[in-house]
This record gives structure tokens, C-alpha cells and sequence, in this order.
């Protein structure tokens, strides 16, 4: 062999090694930016396109011979640039839509203990329980390593959508819809203790009002229930979030199994 055909063997080694590599980019980027804690906004744009990189190099040995078939300039630029793409974006917002389960929770609670934003909604977006319980539970989610469970969820993936397929729109959508409706089954349940207690005290505000008109029931009970609220918050939110990370463990190893 030649000098100039061992060059050009590497150079097309190297070539076909890229484009494989970014057909896996493409799903994996797309999924990087809804990734909780990792795909965070709060986390630079260069770190995280390092992630996303690095999650590349990880999930691409595994799956290089399912990817090889789509891994050229003529497919990449056609629909599969687009159904790669789109399969990323949903396994990312799947795993979102567990952040957005505690900031529901985190919401419904905020507004029945009367505890919404600190310091106004501009340096403050969210309630301030809604805060807490998605950073205690993005901590939680590391803890348990997100990115070992994340690059096996990527791996998984291709078995059911494989590179270059045209995933089923009933299929995906009835998986979907699955989810959607898990999310906010799950906020509702994490919130629910806060809900009684919320509907206990208008009603006791209620029957207090009807007994003495002239008392002023909401500045008496006001703080009370604040108080209360912040109380029971304290007893409680190790108990939902362990619920809650049991609930986004369970769907990380079984993903697509139970929708």
C-alpha cells in the first residue's frame, strides 16, 4: 500500500467517523436542551454544548452500527437531519416534563399557603417553593447519577427508534399524551396534603367569620396559615421529593415501557 492510498484510507475513515458522530449529535444535542440539571438555562451555552458533545462520544460506540447507514452528506441533509432531530427533542422533553411535576407541585403549594414570589416576579420568575423543590430535586437527580442513566436512555432509544426511522405519530403521540397526563397526576399528588389543609383552613376561616362578623379573620389568620404552611412544607418535602425521585428513576429504566 502506498504512502497516498494510506492517507486517503484515513481520510475516508475519518470522515465516515465524523458523520456518524453527528447523526448521533443530533439526537443527543436535540435532547441536551431540555435535560434537567445538565440542560439547565442557568448553565452556560459552551458547557453546555461540551455536554452535549461528551454525552456524544459516550452513546456512539454502542449504537455506530445502527447509525452508519443514515451517517452520509445525502441522508444527513435530508429527513433524517429532521426526524433525528425531532426524536431528540421528545426524549429530552419527556425527562423535563418531570421538572415541570414540581413546579406545578411547587405551584399549587404556593398558592395554598399563600407563598409566592419573595422579591417580585423579575429577579424571581417562579414561586419560591416551586424553586426549592426543583433544585432539591435536580440535586437529588445527580445523586443518583443522571448522566449514567441519560446516556443509557439515549442507547435504549435507538432500539425503539431506530436512526433514520420514521417513528409512528399514534405511537409517539399516545406516549406523549401518557406523560403529559403522569406529570400533572404526579404534581397533583405531591401537592395534595397542602390541598386539604388549604380547603380545612378556608373552611374553619369560614365557619370563624360566621360566628364573629366583626373579627377580622384574614389579618388573624393569615400569618397562621403561612406559618403552617411553612411548617408543613418542612415536614413534607423530603417525602415528596423521595417520591418524586422514585418516580423519575422508575421512568428512566423503563422509559418506553409502561406508556
Amino acid at each position: 500500500m502506498t504512502l497516498d492510498a494510506g492517507l486517503l484510507d484515513l481520510v475516508l475513515s475519518l470522515r465516515e467517523m465524523f458523520l456518524t458522530g453527528f447523526a448521533v449529535f443530533l439526537r443527543v444535542g436535540a435532547a441536551m436542551a431540555f435535560l434537567p440539571a445538565f440542560g439547565e438555562q442557568s448553565v452556560p451555552v459552551r458547557i453546555r454544548l461540551a455536554l452535549a458533545v461528551a454525552f456524544t462520544v459516550i452513546v456512539l460506540p454502542p449504537v455506530a452500527d445502527r447509525v452508519a447507514p443514515i451517517a452520509t452528506e445525502k441522508a444527513l441533509l435530508g429527513l433524517p437531519l429532521l426526524t433525528e432531530t425531532l426524536i431528540g427533542l421528545a426524549l429530552g422533553a419527556a425527562l423535563r416534563l418531570f421538572v415541570f411535576a414540581l413546579q406545578t407541585a411547587g405551584a399549587i403549594v404556593a398558592q395554598t399557603i399563600s407563598l409566592a414570589q419573595m422579591f417580585g416576579t423579575v429577579g424571581e420568575p417562579q414561586p419560591v417553593v416551586s424553586h426549592l423543590l426543583t433544585v432539591a430535586g435536580l440535586a437529588l437527580a445527580v445523586t443518583i447519577g443522571l448522566h449514567v442513566r441519560f446516556a443509557e436512555y439515549l442507547i435504549l432509544s435507538y432500539d425503539l427508534l431506530p436512526a433514520g426511522g420514521h417513528p409512528v405519530a399514534a405511537e409517539m403521540t399516545r406516549w406523549g399524551v401518557a406523560l403529559i397526563a403522569e406529570s400533572f397526576g404526579l404534581a397533583f399528588s405531591l401537592a395534595l396534603p397542602f390541598v386539604i389543609g388549604g380547603t380545612l383552613y378556608n373552611l374553619a376561616i369560614g365557619a370563624i367569620n360566621r360566628a364573629m362578623p366583626s373579627l377580622m379573620v384574614s389579618l388573624v389568620g393569615a400569618p397562621a396559615q403561612v406559618l403552617g404552611g411553612i411548617v408543613l412544607l418542612a415536614l413534607l418535602a423530603p417525602v415528596m421529593l423521595g417520591i418524586w425521585i422514585g418516580r423519575f428513576a422508575g421512568f428512566l429504566s423503563a422509559p418506553f415501557g409502561t406508556p
